[in-house]
Order: C-alpha cells, then structure tokens, then sequence
C-alpha cells in the first residue's frame, strides 16, 4: 500500500540526500545486462544517475537514479 497525505508541510532536502524514514526503492531486475540497460535508458531520458552500475561489496550489481521526486531507486540483479 503507497499513501499520501496533504496534511503535513514537505520537508525540504536536496535530491537523493539521505534521511531518515524511506531512503530508497530497490527493483531486481533479473540480470546485470539488465541493469545496464534499464540504467542507460534512464540517463538517456534525463534521470540522474547517482551510481553505477557496479557490482556492491555485498555482492549485487545494481545502479541507483533519481525519480522525478528526488528519491533514490535501486536497480539491482544478484
């Protein structure tokens, strides 16, 4: 379940910065090419990519762009 409210004033932040609360989506998309792909579509289309792709010291190769909120969306494959 995803919710809004108008109820409460938004909290001013910088695109991508780290928070408190929700820092992040994550998608797994099945594959590193994948990854690739999806991240190189993305930048084409003018979301800023803050990473990647790379391969994480936990072992996933994953990508991380920018929504047009300003939140952080993982793409990974393991």
């Amino acid at each position: 379940e995803i919710m809004k409210t108008t109820a409460l004033l938004p909290v001013a932040a910088e695109p991508g910065a780290q928070r408190m609360g929700l820092t992040h989506f994550a998608l797994s998309v099945g594959s590193e090419r994948h990854v690739d792909e999806l991240t190189q579509r993305l930048a084409n289309d003018g979301y800023p990519v803050l990473d990647g792709p790379r391969r994480t010291g936990d072992g996933y190769y994953e990508s991380v762009v920018l929504d047009p909120d300003g939140n952080r969306v993982e793409i990974a494959a393991s």
